[in-house]
């Protein structure tokens, strides 16, 4: 079985970033014993990420080592190389989500984490996505970058699991129904 999945988080009002850009309101719950809310199950299950450029700079800014063991593949239409010290984290790809998908399996890569906004919107798009995990924590943002834009057709997927996480936040996991 071959599968694009998503996991990520929302404010109640669909939003995956404030306004500008930030992710602070991700820690807006109390996390005290450090819960991962099921990403690292998620994360056995995929052998690939392919995120986009802002979502990989974003994630260049974090003051921490790099938090990826699995092979991450960069969209991006601009950029023709890796910022210095990511030569080796990350592999710039680029072409038609088919085309990129295609390389991706022959090069074994087959359970594909497909994170950023702008990365799902077009993923979903070109019906890509199989399956999709989604956090909504307690906060309106009020504006930013949302999840979801404009689709040329509905795409139905099934409900398959909800759970509570802190008694605040809520996990849905979704899949495409074809």
């Amino acid at each position: 079985m071959m599968a694009n999945r998503v996991f990520i988080a929302t404010s109640l009002d669909g939003f995956i970033s404030d306004r500008d850009g930030a992710l602070d309101w991700l820690h807006s719950v109390p996390n005290p014993d450090n819960l991962d809310f099921g990403y690292t199950a998620f994360m056995e299950q995929i052998d690939a990420i392919v995120m986009g450029r802002k979502t990989f700079e974003t994630v260049c800014g974090f003051d921490c080592d790099w938090p990826y063991t699995k092979p991450v593949f960069v969209l991006s239409k601009s950029l023709t190389s890796l910022p210095e010290g990511y030569e080796g984290k990350a592999e710039l790809i680029a072409g038609s989500l088919g085309n990129v998908i295609a390389t991706l399996h022959q090069k074994k890569r087959h359970e594909l984490y497909i994170d950023g906004g702008a990365t799902i919107q077009s993923f979903l798009k070109d019906d890509l996505i199989d399956e999709m995990i989604i956090t909504a924590l307690p906060i309106l943002l009020g504006g930013g970058a949302r999840l979801f834009g404009e689709l040329p057709d509905s795409l139905k997927f099934e409900h398959v699991q909800t759970e509570v996480l802190l008694n605040s936040m809520v996990q849905n996991r979704y899949r495409r129904r074809r």
